[in-house]
């Protein structure tokens, strides 16, 4: 089990480089990966089973001690990014399929690779695990109607039929893992040492099953939707920064928004793009997938050199 343990941890760390491994793989050798396609949504519901089986009261205690903060870091994450999302689709005049796929991977709540991120940033931890969990507990109400308000323009979106698919994808398998984490007590431990692996081959084998199976329409127009991608990303990043600068948040506080903020679930993404719309719609969200856990570590990088303090309070 130890070795289990040591290999989660490493795959855990290296978790851009499988991505993005595994995302070029599929797209030179696609039949390899199109059967995962059956299997995005189990898997994304496997990594919620897994953040459940993680959640604490103390995470939700932080809601109550610092409400203001964590108010900031939900507002700001679902006004900036799907906000930047419909603007960047107007900018580039996205086709239809693609514009919602970039819409939805904006819509979503925050990744919990951010609270990964956010530690190594020397950012304010128990801020940025809090502002992801309220994000998605609230995702099955605000994901849909962002949705449906922002990309009904370009395509037919259903809020009933999406605010479902989140309470299937979401909501109960964190719900199952929160009664596992009460049933189990202490074992939970072992399996929580273990979720990084899990977690990582998860989202590994999501990314690659919309890669493979929208190859062509990436050879075709993959440029143009990574430039979008990137831009999406890297600005909600620095717009997450300059919101807690506005708010006068910590120098800490304002890493973890610009984190909480720029870094998407977008194994949520494509999995509502291709339950609801397409393959091809799934692909900004795999392409983000790839992105961002790239960006990330890098910004992590330089945010670590700009301060040593937690900044658990506002300067």
């Amino acid at each position: 089990m130890q070795a289990l343990i040591t290999l989660s941890r490493f795959i855990g760390n290296t978790f851009a480089v499988w991505v993005l491994l595994f995302a070029i793989a599929a797209f030179f050798q696609p039949s390899w990966f199109l059967p995962l396609t059956a299997w995005i949504v189990p898997l994304l519901g496997l990594i919620m089973f897994g953040m459940g089986l993680t959640l604490k009261a103390a995470d939700f205690q932080e809601v109550a001690r610092r409400p203001l903060a964590v108010l900031l870091g939900v507002v700001a994450q679902f006004s900036i990014m799907p906000l930047l999302a419909w603007a960047l689709c107007q900018a580039f005049a996205l086709p239809a399929e693609i514009a919602v796929g970039v819409i939805l991977v904006g819509c979503c709540p925050g990744g919990t690779a951010s609270n990964v991120i956010t530690w190594f940033a020397r950012g304010d931890l128990a801020l940025s695990v809090s502002i992801t969990a309220v994000t998605t507990l609230l995702a099955p109400l605000v994901t849909p109607a962002l949705i449906w308000l922002l990309a009904s323009e370009w395509l037919p979106v259903s809020f009933s039929a999406m605010f479902i698919s989140i309470l299937k994808m979401v909501l109960l398998p964190i719900v199952l893992g929160l009664v596992a984490q009460r049933l189990l007590g202490e074992r939970v431990k072992t399996a929580v040492e273990v979720l990084p692996l899990i977690s990582v081959v998860s989202i590994v084998a999501i990314v690659a099953a919309v890669v493979a199976a929208s190859q062509g329409k990436i050879a075709e127009s993959g440029l143009l939707i990574m430039a979008v991608v990137i831009l999406h990303n890297g600005i909600g990043l620095g717009l997450g920064y300059l919101a807690g600068r506005l708010f006068g948040m910590s120098l800490a506080q304002r890493k973890t928004l610009s984190i909480e903020v720029g870094m998407q679930n977008s194994g949520l993404g494509a999995a509502l793009a291709s339950a609801h719309f397409s393959p091809l719609a799934a692909v900004p969200s795999a392409l983000f997938s790839v992105w961002h856990n790239l960006s990330g570590p890098l910004l992590a990088t330089l945010y670590r050199r700009m301060g040593q303090g937690t900044g658990t309070h506002s300067d």
